[in-house]
């Protein structure tokens, strides 16, 4: 049997994430990550005073991506201890450097502080593929923004809006999803080097007990990485409610587009829009000429995966012993970058439909129509009131007409035929040409045009404040 089908493989890599956001959780990316924290302590202790030479530093620059996997897990086998097995790796190939690799630090130090840079790493990939859906999402309201269409509550039917004015509300939760990321990343800070309880005891005793020193490293750690700061206050890892935030920010970026594919597969139903289908695409293996929404459901699919997922860090952060205890590791290493993974999936996938998403304007149309009637009878009545009209009496005729065009059309099947009914009223005064002025001019959509069109100037400053992040152009998952 061929080595790639005779075991499990995860379809967040085989299918959904692209190929950038799977090398940020890579082994590689992760065992390089390690070597330079080493570096970066060693460096860090030798601009403090320690006995460290540049021999030694530039020993272990020349061998950060060489990595031996094979040794590295023989050595685990025999050890237990993931760490302690690639510091011993390291080592064999950086001999005048393997008695101060790893000096003073606890296993945190590389494994906290690789999983800081690298979720950094994976917000600002997936900050880039947010823009890039709040950019097409910004093109398509700003399309059809006046283009009126059936709004719904509850899923009736109800005052008409546009459809640029639905996207604008898709639009809008994706923008307060950016405004979130980007305080997650504000906000994130490294571990730093503070020992196996947080105390820096080991630090203080390999600088002699000088306290300046031990901040001083910590701080000069954080500069090598671009962090600002370090936590002030640690056990041995850093708080586990910093992976609650960022799973969080998430789990945010799911919902929306969770609602947005929702939308989609009910438009889809009402054959008012189909999302992109390639010629040879099919649909069903039984119905050769279905056209499902695939794409939206596989969107809803990952999402209800994602915020779910939310959930493990708010475990793990609640349940935590003390300054330690291992309990989060198995979990975050599943959890965390999954649900990158997945988002990465997501808004691919949003990005894709939004772009080629097909509209069907005289289906719009036809379904408007066939409410709007009993949408119109406000303004119709207004009209012949002031036309000397007795409101009363109106109002009733136009009731009865409803109720009974209602009943025709759930009982019978026949078409609206309401404003036909209140031109054949004597009544009403009114013939079906003034009515149908009433509709063109009846204004139905209030200010969704305006609406929509305020909200896209001020969305397209932060496009204009990213156009550096949108210029880069971040592959497509493998199966779109």
């Amino acid at each position: 049997m061929s080595d790639m089908h005779d075991r499990y493989e995860n379809p967040l890599c085989k299918r959904y994430a692209s190929k950038r956001m799977q090398q940020l959780f890579s082994e590689d990316t992760k065992f390089s990550t390690w070597r330079k924290l080493w570096i970066a302590l060693a460096e860090s202790e030798k601009e403090l005073g320690l006995d460290i030479t540049d021999e030694q530093i530039d020993e272990m620059k020349a061998h950060i991506y060489d990595i031996d996997y094979a040794t590295a897990e023989a050595r685990e086998k025999e050890v237990r201890h993931d760490v302690m097995a690639h510091i011993y790796t390291y080592g064999i190939c950086c001999p005048k450097a393997k008695p101060i690799i790893h000096l003073g630090a606890t296993s945190c130090f590389v494994g906290d502080n690789t999983d800081v840079i690298i979720q950094r790493d994976a917000l600002r990939l997936i900050r880039k593929e947010l823009l890039q859906v709040i950019k097409n999402l910004c093109y398509f309201a700003d399309t059809y923004k006046a283009l009126p269409t059936l709004a719904y509550t509850h899923y009736q039917a109800a005052q008409p809006t546009t459809l640029g004015k639905r996207a604008s509300l898709w639009l809008q939760d994706l923008v307060m999803d950016l405004d979130n990321i980007d305080h997650v990343i504000a906000n994130m800070k490294l571990l730093g080097c503070k020992g196996t309880t947080g105390t820096s005891a080991s630090f203080l005793e390999l600088f002699n007990g000088d306290q300046a020193k031990v901040k001083k490293l910590d701080k000069l750690i954080a500069e090598k990485f671009g962090f600002d700061s370090t936590y002030d206050v640690t056990g041995q890892t850093y708080t586990r409610k910093a992976d609650y935030f960022i799973l969080s920010a998430l789990s945010g970026i799911a919902q929306s587009a969770q609602k947005f594919a929702t939308d989609i597969r009910l438009l889809s139903h009402m054959k008012e829009v189909d999302e992109p289908f390639e010629a040879g695409q099919v649909g069903s293996s039984a119905m050769a000429y279905k056209r499902n929404p695939m794409r939206s459901e596989r969107i809803c699919s990952l999402s209800r995966f994602v915020i779910t997922n939310a959930l493990n860090p708010a475990e793990t952060a609640s349940s935590q012993w003390f300054e330690r205890t291992l309990d989060d590791s198995a979990n975050r290493r599943i959890v965390i970058p999954e649900s990158f993974l997945a988002v990465d999936g997501i808004l691919s996938l949003y990005a894709n439909i939004i772009k080629g998403l097909t509209v069907y304007p005289n289906v719009i149309k036809k379904h408007l129509m066939e409410e709007l009637p009993f949408m119109a009878t406000e303004n119709i009545l207004m009209y012949c009131v002031k036309k000397g009209g007795d409101r009363q009496i109106l109002h009733e005729a136009i009731r009865k007409h409803s109720v009974a065009c209602g009943k025709a059309i759930k009982e019978e099947g026949i078409e609206n035929d309401l404003l036909d009914r209140i031109a054949n009223d004597p009544v009403f005064k009114i013939t079906r040409k003034e009515i149908d002025t009433i509709i063109a001019e009846g204004g139905f959509t209030g200010m969704a045009e305006e609406q929509t069109a305020d909200y896209l100037i001020k969305v397209s400053k932060i496009l204009e404040d990213n156009t550096e992040d949108l210029a880069d152009e971040v592959d497509n998952p493998i199966n779109v």
